[in-house]
């Protein structure tokens, strides 16, 4: 190690995704190998191990480790919702100082940017020579100024490829239970409930009415699209965002409160998708059953896609060049460089652009009268979750 050699520090914030360990590896292992780096250092549940003290050394991580460790989901270091307040980031800072660290790396959201933008601007006000680089990441894929998101692309093939097992077993049990309404993550963005189209092939297979947090639902037109699809096909699958709207703004369920609201003021409520299907049930006399797949969506192994897993380690070991080329208070994002084939590079973004801002589907992208997306998202979408999906197929 160099006289100069500095040390970095990388930690894991928000919530997890399938390929959250995938950026740790990359950051770790490019910070590793790079001289101007002395040791590696983590803190166990984010910010909050940085408040405890609670730090572990990467180099003593074996490869084999380390390579396990890259293809698991959810966050190896642990992760956190902790938004910290003023008074502890003099508390951060030291800890920092104390271990001698220049490079501080935060895989996270929008709220990380947020985290990240106010320990660099402290830092700069305390003399403290800091440079931090946050790492993409959120199934949401809702950050704005990049193309996309590691996490979203796994997340949404398993979402595509829930809602078409999902319509096969409707379809086969149409007798019985012809609908299906599926509930999927998101927050305030449809990315993830557009993604269950990514496996429809005709008319006839599932989805066939997506709910949207970007388009207000209107509760009788939208249960007249699934009885529509019913008497059409004999079943019907429908897809929803956890936020969804009516015209007023409230989020359908019936409670104006949340059930919950996190350190960063995002309110979680009763299910809206619950709600739709008590209506439609009760509106068509038939069974409709009520799935809300939860935290699977984001840690289900096998869906994990190719194309996202090697994005997500690019991703990190981008964020370590950056580092050490100068750059501080900026986010890596990833630029798109075309479809026929498929190209991404890396590029960055300064934090306090894409902190705490919500990148929503564009209108371009959505069919509002029809409660579906548009050719144009497919197109932006599939190569996202790697190899193709397998095609439904009925006897003639």
């Amino acid at each position: 190690m160099p006289p100069t050699a500095s040390n970095a520090l990388i930690l894991q914030s928000g919530g997890c995704t399938p390929v959250l360990n995938r950026s740790l590896f990359g950051a770790a292992a490019e910070a590793l190998s790079r001289q101007e780096i002395g040791a590696v250092y983590g803190a166990r549940r984010g910010i909050e191990g940085l408040l405890k003290d609670d730090i572990i050394d990467l180099y003593l991580t074996s490869k084999p480790d380390w390579r396990r460790i890259a293809r698991l989901p959810a966050a190896a270091l642990g992760t956190t919702r902790h938004s910290p307040k003023p008074e502890e980031i003099p508390a951060i800072l030291d800890c920092l100082k104390r271990l001698g660290v220049r490079f501080l790396f935060i895989i996270g959201g929008n709220d990380s940017a947020a985290t990240g933008n106010n320990l660099a601007a402290a830092a700069q006000s305390a003399g403290q020579a800091l440079s931090v680089v946050n790492i993409p990441k959120t199934i949401d894929n809702d950050l704005v100024l990049t193309d996309h998101t590691p996490g979203y692309g796994s997340a949404a093939r398993f979402i595509a490829l829930a809602t078409l097992g999902a319509g096969l077993d409707a379809e086969a049990m149409s007798s019985a239970a012809p609908i299906t309404f599926i509930e999927v993550m998101g927050r305030d963005a449809g990315w993830l409930a557009a993604s269950a189209a990514l496996a429809k092939r005709d008319e006839r297979d599932a989805p066939h009415v997506l709910g949207l947090p970007e388009v207000p639902i209107e509760e009788d037109a939208f249960i007249g699209k699934v009885e529509e699809a019913y008497h059409r096909h004999g079943f019907c699958v429908a897809v929803i965002a956890e936020n969804v709207r009516g015209p007023g703004g409230s989020v359908f369920g019936g409670d104006t409160a949340p059930l919950w609201e996190d350190a960063f003021g995002h309110k979680y409520f009763t299910s809206p998708t619950l709600h739709l299907a008590r209506v439609a049930a009760k509106r068509l006399k038939v069974r409709v059953r009520d799935e809300k797949p939860g935290t699977i969506q984001r840690s289900f192994i096998p869906s994990l896609s190719i194309v996202d897993s090697k994005e997500a380690e690019e991703a990190g070991r981008a964020a370590v060049r950056r580092a050490i080329a100068g750059e501080s208070s900026v986010i890596v994002t990833l630029v798109r460089q075309g479809d026929s084939p498929y190209r991404c590079t890396t590029g960055s973004a300064p934090l306090d652009k894409v902190a705490n801002a919500v990148r929503r589907l564009p209108d371009d992208y959505i069919d509002r009268a029809g409660y579906f997306v548009t050719g144009k998202f497919l197109k932006y979408a599939r190569p996202l979750i790697g190899p193709s999906l397998p095609a439904p197929t009925r006897f003639s």
